[in-house]
């Protein structure tokens, strides 16, 4: 934890916990350090509600935690669940429904409990899927997240160490049967363990080769952050101004990585584009007729020697209720808060074209906002029963509707980081 470093001086510590002896061993952990401290550390278990069993381990494992002092509360991924995909869409409610809480109850750290076992799997599945030094880099052990920071503080250590630590603590723990269920390519891989390590590809390793590659991907990051210091305009409506000429007179790898980091801040997509589409469109940004393309969510139009990068219409599609006194993450790309006291509630959905010429009715001047095309269709606005109520980034609201929210550009991939929030306690900055 000292390692990671950024804790105030009472530290509060978030931990998810799956009932398992990593995440069970992780949380006993991380309260004797946050008590010796003068903080604590709150348990947070997701009940995913796809087994039978799963209300009844999550009680189980509460119970566990509260005899033992460590405050906890159980957090359940409710609605309908996909078919397929279903790993990955546990893993993505269940980031959610913990960097909700975090946020909720003023924790600043969320720690996971992945180990070197599963940093040598995760390098071995993207390798697998012919990841390039990013994906080898494997999990990194602090990443910004929003209102939260992840923390992974066992990442060099191997599984069998946290079963010790629980067996330490006279701690039971609950073994999840998907952990050996051959339809999931995590749990075949740990299948083929002892061939892979008899050919030296044991998980010491690969997390060497994690650690290795996470020095370049650090190395490249500052060079595409300075990149884009120099060639890219972010404006709070959730578009990009870029300037062509650094990116293609920088290396392949640096101009390559700065425009694909555009794309994936006003996309919104949860993945950056394949390397093969973005390695098309960089060629065809250097050539002298580039007309404009779609990608990641994005259209990519050419502007008086500039590059226009603003999210594309069509995949705008999201519509979010909103209560006053509440927030949103709409669209992945922005925060949307309605004041107390506000009205009643609202949706919140994107312009459009209709709205568009709605707002330019309404006022002579709207016509003359210079905004690019494709960024007016897609800008939040908030919308009720009687139709469009109000557009923050344009100062608009409808007549007897008060002008009540704002809309942050909040992507969920920043321009250049690490990110990290800034807290005032009343006595200063932590």
């Amino acid at each position: 934890m000292d390692r990671l470093g950024g804790f105030e001086t009472r530290p509060r510590v978030a931990v998810g916990v799956s009932g398992g002896a990593d995440s069970l061993g992780l949380v006993l952990l991380a309260q004797s350090w946050a008590v010796e401290r003068g903080g604590d550390a709150l348990a947070l278990i997701v009940d995913h509600g796809l087994r039978a069993e799963s209300a009844a381990e999550a009680a189980r494992v509460g119970g566990w935690l509260q005899a033992r002092g460590v405050a906890h509360a159980v957090l359940r991924w409710d609605g309908e669940k996909p078919a397929t995909g279903i790993q990955e869409a546990a893993r993505a409610a269940r980031h959610r429904l913990l960097a909700e809480r975090c946020r909720e109850e003023g924790v600043l750290h969320l720690a996971l409990a992945h180990h070197r076992d599963d940093q040598a799997e995760t390098v071995l599945l993207r390798f697998a899927r012919g990841s390039g030094i990013d994906g080898l880099a494997g999990m990194a052990p602090v990443r910004a997240g929003g209102a939260v920071r992840v923390i992974r503080p066992l990442l060099d250590l191997p599984h069998e160490r946290l079963q010790a630590t629980c067996r330490a603590f006279g701690q039971e723990w609950i073994e999840d049967p998907s952990n050996s269920n051959p339809r999931f390519a995590r749990a075949r891989l740990r299948a083929t363990g002892e061939a892979l390590a008899a050919e030296g590809m044991d998980a010491p390793r690969l997390a060497g080769l994690a650690r290795r590659a996470a020095r370049a991907r650090n190395a490249l990051e500052a060079g595409t952050a300075a990149l884009l210091a120099e060639a890219a305009e972010v404006h709070p409506e959730g578009w990009l101004r870029l300037d062509p000429k650094p990116l293609l007179g920088a290396s392949e790898e640096l101009g390559l990585r700065a425009l694909v980091r555009c794309i994936a801040v006003i996309g919104g997509a949860p993945y950056p584009p394949k390397d093969e589409a973005a390695e098309r469109l960089f060629a065809e940004i250097a050539g002298e007729d580039f007309q404009g393309r779609t990608l990641g969510g994005c259209r990519i139009l050419p502007r008086k020697g500039h590059l226009v990068i603003a999210r594309e219409p069509v995949g705008v599609t999201e519509r979010l209720a909103l209560t006053p006194g509440g927030e949103v993450w709409w669209d992945r790309r922005f925060a949307v808060r309605l004041w107390p006291g506000a009205g009643g509630a609202v949706t919140v959905a994107k312009l459009g074209r209709e709205g568009w010429q709605r707002v330019r009715s309404a006022g002579p001047d709207s016509g003359r906002i210079g905004l690019p095309e494709p960024v007016r269709e897609t800008l939040p606005a908030l919308w009720d029963g009687n139709g469009l109520a109000a557009v923050p980034h344009l100062g608009f609201s409808r007549p007897g509707f008060p002008l009540s929210a704002v809309a942050l550009h909040a992507p969920g991939v920043v321009m250049a980081g690490p990110a990290f929030p800034v807290v005032s306690d009343r006595v200063g900055i932590i």
